[in-house]
């Protein structure tokens, strides 16, 4: 597309088997799911600049919020208007806060790129991502084999060095072995962290006397888990989790303020403050004023805007509106969040278009940040709202 810092290379090999069965023997085992095609076997390579500027972006990005985390540390009143449940309250002020920069060491921005180059950070998930594998194995894979080297090589060595620090000594997800992309995000994390562990089903843990036991009644202490942690406010054993948590029995990674830095409305507390002159300095002004959308708890916008849950994931609870207010489009096939948690509300940004072997399609860019530091591109290629229906592409720089 002329004039964009995307370029789209190549163009996908015919024997598409061939190569799908290899990324499945890589730890990619859904490259192709029920009979749809997940993985588009193109490129999309970024301007050199462009990426540059990403990484600063998101490595000011990643402290700004880290600060505003910090300050909203066992304040009730914030709380709540980032709609973190009470029941988590005590939890949160109980625990100690990590050191600066590692309250997550485990996380992914989703940013808009425009096809001019505008960056807007949309949202974090800096509690469960998903995307490791398409970032860390399948995107190295697909630019080698394209003779192009990938700017995500690091990811295993600081997942390597995250857990060293962490240690935990059980994985684990909802389904276990029978949903591919979380059952295969957290058997690479273990492969690559280089560590001893098992990998357990959420739904046959079990609480007993204020310890989580497997379903052997082995006693787990400390669990990488790819559990939402807003799910402790309705899930049946949710508070028996928290009691675990802060009684000290169970050590959960990511920790439990990665809860605080996942609400989407920390962005609303952070423009918050930067419109108040508060908290931050020259420097995170400047940043906070280049990449980050106005963002509130009310829709009070004159133009068009975004509203989405607080703890909405996969698209899910999203709803486009127009310059006039109207609901242009929204997630149908995500869960809506929004039933039990409030929503924030967002300026629009542009994603760009790309034309792919399946059309032209909008462009989300993610970059993982794995023990503080921003270190791998996620390409997401789907309509203007980017939810389960999105395809995945691998992203390089040129």
């Amino acid at each position: 597309m002329t004039g964009s810092v995307f370029e789209v290379a190549g163009v996908p090999d015919p024997d598409r088997a061939s190569r799908v069965q290899q990324l499945y023997e890589l730890g990619f085992t859904w490259a192709d799911l029920e009979d749809e095609a997940y993985w588009i076997d193109q490129i999309v390579l970024m301007d050199h600049s462009k990426y540059k500027e990403l990484e600063y972006a998101s490595r000011m990005l990643w402290s700004i919020l880290d600060k505003t985390v910090r300050y909203i540390h066992r304040k009730p009143d914030l709380y709540e208007l980032l709609g973190i449940p009470p029941v988590l309250w005590t939890l949160l002020d109980e625990t100690p806060l990590a050191e600066q920069g590692l309250i997550s060491r485990y996380a992914r921005f989703d940013f808009a790129i425009s096809n001019d180059g505008s960056i807007k950070l949309l949202e974090l998930n800096a509690d469960t991502p998903t995307g490791y594998v398409e970032s860390s194995i399948a995107t190295p894979w697909v630019l080698e084999q394209a003779g192009l080297v990938s700017p995500n090589s690091g990811m295993k060595d600081l997942v390597a060095a995250a857990w060293a620090v962490e240690q935990p000594e059980t994985a684990a997800c909802v389904a276990y072995g029978q949903h591919l992309e979380d059952s295969g995000t957290i058997e690479a994390l273990v492969r690559h962290s280089g560590r001893e562990m098992t990998c357990e089903d959420c739904l046959e843990l079990w609480f007993d006397e204020g310890y989580l036991k497997n379903k052997d009644g082995e006693v787990i202490k400390a669990m990488f888990a790819l559990y939402p942690k807003e799910w402790m406010a309705v899930d049946d054993a949710g508070e028996a989790m928290a009691f675990a948590i802060e009684t000290g029995r169970l050590t959960l990674f990511n920790p439990p303020h990665s809860l605080l830095l996942q609400s989407k409305g920390l962005l609303a507390a952070v423009w918050g403050l930067h419109e108040l002159g508060l908290l931050f300095n020259e420097q995170e002004k400047e940043v906070i004023s280049a990449y980050v959308l106005p963002t509130y708890n009310k829709p009070v916008f004159s133009g068009s805007f975004v509203s989405k849950s607080m703890f909405g994931r996969e698209g899910g609870s999203v709803r486009l509106f127009d310059a006039e207010g109207r609901l242009e489009l929204e997630d149908e096939e995500g869960f809506d969040s929004s039933v039990l948690f409030p929503s924030v509300y967002q300026k629009r940004a542009e994603l760009a278009k790309i034309d792919t072997a399946e059309g032209e399609l909008h462009l989300l860019t993610g970059m993982f940040v794995i023990n503080g530091t921003p270190c791998g591109l996620l390409g997401r290629a789907g309509g203007p709202i980017t939810g389960n229906a999105s395809h995945f592409i691998a992203m390089g720089v040129k």
